[in-house]
């Protein structure tokens, strides 16, 4: 539940809930389209698609919304569902209170108050906005209707980074610019902190970062200087841990893992540096090859 800047609530539904929700995304909501800017959560879409535009530039702004899901309201959804969705009132409303939720009172009151003067001031804005109709986080449609709910957001940013000769790409509550060195200026930050504020959002100033060619340009966990790749450190561990599992073999290598899921493990995460960056991955893929898994 901690973390430096909060806390972070998961409402995972019920499983006959969840079941519901799962209807609801596959027959009403993934039929309703999204804004090409949107990565998170959308089929053919990843987190390689929302950081590969950005390779190369000459500057990386990053930024972060503030409690995401928390911040769309039950009314912004019932209002999604009449408009974009097209859907009767009655369906709407009904559809409403099976995606939104509303935190107890008594949970947050057992939630521990940041020791941090600023993070208390984003706890006491989360609770606020915690303590009526939300999208829940952990829900299954969460993140689709954030996505809905953000398209006017999506526009209005791609627009703005039109307008700066900028890329703009959202990954859920992570939003990123590149380009020349106008990126870099406070302005275009500062425009997208309005432009945030009026379509219900809260940029997170203390995750705001502009990243210049001559350091490392890290975009959602990839490094995208030149071309999207894994970190050094990340891609040197796994090519180190798959010759130990080669050379010593993969039982030498568990860590107090459980040995019945390792193997899935290590081919994962091959699979996504693979999915990262096609060439490393395919190196690191005929490494894995020669692993005797018996």
């Amino acid at each position: 539940m901690d973390r430096p800047a909060g806390v972070r609530l998961l409402a995972a539904p019920k499983p006959r809930l969840k079941e519901i929700q799962r209807r609801l995304l596959r027959h009403v909501l993934d039929a309703v389209p999204v804004h090409g800017a949107a990565h998170g959560c959308v089929p053919g879409r990843s987190v390689r698609t929302a950081a590969a535009p950005h390779a190369g530039a000459a500057v990386v702004l990053r930024m972060d919304l503030e409690h995401f899901f928390g911040s769309v309201p039950a009314a912004r959804v019932h209002g999604l569902l009449l408009g974009q969705a097209g859907l009767p009132e009655p369906v709407a409303h009904a559809i409403t209170g099976l995606v939104t939720t509303v935190l107890p009172s008594a949970v947050w009151r057992r939630v521990p108050l940041p020791d941090d003067v600023r993070a208390r001031e984003r706890h006491r804005r989360l609770g606020t906005r915690l303590a009526v109709p939300h999208l829940p986080q952990g829900a299954p449609t969460s993140p689709a209707l954030a996505n809905l709910v953000c398209f006017r957001l999506d526009r209005r940013l791609a627009a703005l980074a039109d307008a700066f000769g900028a890329t703009y790409t959202r990954y859920v509550d992570d939003l990123t610019f590149s380009g020349g060195p106008r990126v870099g200026r406070r302005r275009l930050a500062e425009l997208v902190g309005e432009i945030a504020r009026e379509e219900g959002f809260r940029v997170n100033a203390a995750k705001t970062r502009a990243i210049s060619s001559a350091r490392r340009q890290d975009v959602l966990g990839i490094v995208v200087n030149d071309h999207p790749a894994l970190p050094r450190r990340e891609r040197d561990a796994l090519r180190a841990l798959l010759h130990n599992c080669v050379t010593r073999g993969w039982a030498t290598q568990l860590r107090g893992r459980d040995p019945a899921t390792f193997r899935d493990h290590v081919l994962g995460r091959v699979a996504w540096a693979a999915s990262v960056d096609p060439a490393s991955g395919a190196r690191l893929r005929a490494l894995a090859d020669r692993v005797d898994w018996s």
